[in-house]
């Protein structure tokens, strides 16, 4: 499987011989998950659902930042603590990445729970006079790491006066950075050199380096994290270990909305908590699934329309595929296995989800074609379903399930309406369709028989 590589600017293989460890840079919780964040985690959810089909294992490690000055901000305004605010911001992130039909990490660290391990990070970087205590904290000499620049091909001259770069009469050069910042506001932990918390990029180096190791897989996040934050922990974790750190750096493009930056100024900015109300999980990951994962995409009504007609084909597919009883016999096993195959090499080629969507919609076709047809005989069905669960495993798609008592009703209605039509009785049989319809049901009409489908209720497409 080939990924493109920021450092290097070319495609890596991943080597997926042993088991691969991903590092996802996480959250900060100080707020709603956004759009944005749902985007980043849905494509590696998909990249570390393909590499589990092929029976590679995975460690996927994706941190929480639970201590930041957005934290304390917020926690301050609210007049509560700050675990008070990340505690609640990290249990809404898992009603809503559950709800998003993303697989759990393998361990969400915190950085408040590895304060020694970054502690001791800092004193090796003291150690060989490559961080140095100032009056307001500890900060990494940017100038001690000659391949500062590498990931984001930043030079170190053009930076000197970097906008982004805070002001700080106590440091070295504008361009060094806190990895301990001194302060009397809980939350605060004892340290050699004072009181106060960590730096935010050097949470993420302590941490993907116990869980993982100097020289993991993957490191990945959005675009927007290229610098300074990722650009930092490669300086911090190679000048700490001596070793080079991940092998393969892995970004994510932004999400635009109506092709508008997101931002709270502008307040437009899509909580997933309510885009998952409005349009449910499957649409949000067919739209965060519709543009190669290394370019932006954008966030509009008109995006969301189009993927919820496309999630509909998916379930007049499925269902068709549950109610197949034609004798016919179409013998598809060849054009299915292509099929297959042309999904597998699409997310190996840079994970391209686009062409991967594609392939998976080509299934869908073929067995939508069958059942119009008529031609849908059981055998038939039965590879294009087994096929078809295999992707959307992978893709993270999931038909919402009916109970057997659901099935119960809705197959009685149905034998009631039919009853009903032969009698002639057909204001009545109407009554029960529509019925069916506020059930979400929809009946599909063949020659022989009606069959019917359980349809997502989204709220924003009806």
């Amino acid at each position: 499987m080939k990924i493109q590589d920021t450092l290097s600017n070319s495609e890596q293989l991943v080597d997926v011989s042993k088991k691969v460890k991903i590092y996802l840079c996480g959250v900060t919780v100080y707020d709603e998950s956004h759009i944005g964040h749902a985007r980043t985690i849905i494509i590696f959810d998909v990249l570390r659902k393909y590499l589990e089909s092929k029976g590679v294992e995975v460690e996927f490690i994706q941190n929480f930042t639970d201590v930041d000055d957005k934290i304390i901000n917020r926690a301050n305004a609210e007049n509560v603590t700050a675990e008070t605010i990340s505690t609640k911001y990290i249990a809404n992130y898992f009603t809503d990445f559950d709800g998003l039909n993303v697989k759990r990490a393998t361990n969400y660290p915190k950085a408040t729970e590895h304060i020694d391990d970054i502690i001791k990070f800092i004193q090796k970087l003291i150690e060989k006079e490559i961080a140095y205590t100032s009056k307001n904290g500890v900060y990494f000499a940017v100038s001690k790491f000659p391949d500062y620049g590498k990931l984001s091909k930043k030079k170190i001259e053009e930076l000197q006066s970097g906008s982004r770069i805070e002001i700080d009469e106590s440091k070295k050069s504008p361009l060094d950075f806190a990895v301990w910042k001194f302060s009397d506001t809980n939350p605060v932990w004892n340290s050699p050199w004072g009181k106060g918390r960590p730096g935010w990029h050097i949470e993420c180096s302590a941490m993907s380096i116990k869980y993982l190791g100097e020289n993991f897989d993957i490191h990945g996040g959005g675009r927007d994290l290229i610098f300074p934050h990722h650009e930092n922990e490669i300086a911090q974790s190679e000048s700490c270990t001596g070793n080079s750190f991940a092998k393969i750096w892995m970004h994510v493009g932004m999400v635009t909305i109506n092709g508008e930056k997101m931002s709270k100024s502008i307040g437009n900015i899509k909580s997933i908590k309510h885009v998952l109300e409005n349009w449910g999980p499957n649409v949000i990951r067919l739209l965060c699934l519709s543009g190669h994962y290394s370019k932006s995409i954008d966030y509009s009504e008109e995006l969301l329309k189009e993927s919820l007609v496309k999630w509909r084909q998916v379930e007049t597919c499925y269902y068709e595929l549950i109610h197949a009883d034609s004798k016919s016999q179409e013998k598809i096993e060849g054009v299915i296995e292509n099929i297959g195959m042309e999904f597998n090499n699409s997310l190996e080629d840079d994970l391209n989800t686009h062409l991967a969507l594609s392939t998976f919609f080509q299934l869908v076709k073929e067995g939508n074609r069958l059942a119009a047809e008529e031609k849908l005989g059981k055998k038939d069905a039965e590879i294009i379903k087994t096929e078809m669960k295999r992707m959307m495993d992978i893709l993270g798609l999931k038909i919402p399930e009916i109970t057997e008592n659901e099935k119960h009703e809705i197959d009685e209605l149905i034998t009631n309406r039919e009853t009903l039509r032969k009698d002639k009785q057909f204001e009545k049989a109407d009554k029960i369709r529509d019925k069916l319809n506020e059930m979400g049901v929809e009946l599909i009409d063949h020659k022989e028989r009606t069959i019917w489908m359980k349809k997502e209720n989204i709220r924003a497409g009806s």
